[in-house]
C-alpha cells in the first residue's frame, strides 16, 4: 500500500534536522503546498518555482538499480520517476543555494 504524503502548509511546520538522513526520511513522506514552492511567499523567503514556464528536455543516464528505486519511491508517493526526479534536484539546488549564500 503507498504511503500518502503530507502537505507542508507553514514554514513552522518544518523540524530542524539534526542529519542529512532524518531530513532525507521527513520529505519521503513529507512535500510543501504550491505556495511554498513560489518564487516569493508570503513570508518574503526565496523559494524555488513550483512549476518553470519552460522547460529543456535533458537527457541523464542512470543506473538500473537507481532507476528501479526511484521508479519504486515515485509509485509510493503517487507520482511519476520523471517528476519526483525534477522535484529532488529543485530541492537539492535550493538548499546548495542556501548553503553557498546564493540566495
Amino acid at each position: 500500500m503507498a504511503k500518502r504524503t503530507q502537505i507542508i502548509h507553514h514554514q513552522d511546520d518544518i523540524p530542524a534536522f539534526t542529519s542529512e538522513a532524518e531530513e532525507a526520511e521527513f520529505w519521503a513522506t513529507h512535500s510543501l503546498a504550491e505556495h511554498l514552492l513560489r518564487l516569493e511567499n508570503v513570508e518574503g523567503d526565496l523559494l524555488p518555482p513550483a512549476r518553470p514556464h519552460k522547460s529543456n528536455p535533458t537527457s541523464i543516464r542512470l543506473g538500473t538499480d537507481l532507476e528501479r528505486r526511484l521508479r519504486h519511491l515515485a509509485e509510493l508517493k503517487g507520482t511519476s520517476y520523471q517528476t519526483l526526479l525534477k522535484e529532488f534536484v529543485l530541492e537539492r539546488v535550493y538548499e546548495e543555494e542556501k548553503r553557498l549564500g546564493v540566495i
